[in-house]
């Protein structure tokens, strides 16, 4: 069954990172729900981007949510800098933080929610024990640290598999879906029930990002 609620979380690693505040308006005027920001450290992922001062500096600029993908070793250390900077919600990856349960707590005692993230090759199960203190499941659909890959259609099996965590928890958690998402791809990711699809060059290197958002929300499927 399609998802009739999909938000749409553009990414600004696919924005022009000489002007991203021109890349953070095409977001805000065309239809965007969240801002998406990857953070990455060279370490967890073989790329850098940015730290806590672009988000401090871009925070102003919108009252779009910025939602935080911190793609590094130790999350833990970086968490307060980002909520301070403004940060509506922070993701980190389970791969990387071995006390994933005190981090998803920092986090949400600092007023953010809170979002754990899954490369390809992580099963759900890892997840056990942990997802009460979620609100936010991120389902990568690529290696991540780099934009412009295809998607893992496998990496979905994942979705189906929260959503029954969910429905039998009677968790509130949101799943999201990042990696290949685009005008062919994204239907998949909402059959198999996403609450949100991160998006990258599909929407940044489109001729008209307002239909594209319309298209991958589900309005008209390619």
């Amino acid at each position: 069954m399609l998802s009739t609620q999909t938000l749409i979380a553009p990414s600004l690693l696919s924005a022009n990172f000489a002007n991203m505040g021109a890349g953070l308006r095409l977001i805000e005027e065309h239809g965007g729900d969240l801002v998406h920001l990857d953070v990455m450290d060279g370490h967890f992922v073989p790329n850098l981007t940015f730290g806590p001062q672009m988000v401090r500096d871009l925070r102003p600029l919108t009252r779009l949510p910025l939602d935080v993908h911190l793609m590094m070793d130790q999350p833990e250390r970086h968490i307060q800098a980002f909520a301070e900077a403004g940060a509506d919600s922070i993701t980190f990856h389970v791969e990387a933080c071995v006390h994933a349960h005190r981090t998803l707590d920092a986090i949400r005692k600092l007023g953010k929610k809170a979002g754990i993230s899954l490369v390809p090759s992580t099963p759900v199960v890892l997840l056990e024990g942990i997802l009460a203190w979620v609100d936010l499941v991120l389902v990568m659909t690529v290696n991540p640290g780099f934009g412009g890959q295809e998607m893992i259609p496998d990496c979905l099996d994942k979705v189906g598999a929260l959503i029954e965590r969910r429905r039998s928890s009677g968790a509130s958690f949101l799943i999201a879906v990042d990696g290949g998402i685009n005008l062919s791809t994204a239907h998949l990711a909402r059959r198999v029930g996403a609450d949100i699809l991160m998006v990258g060059s599909a929407f940044f290197n489109a001729a008209d990002p307002r239909q594209v958002v319309r298209s991958l929300k589900g309005s008209h499927i390619v």
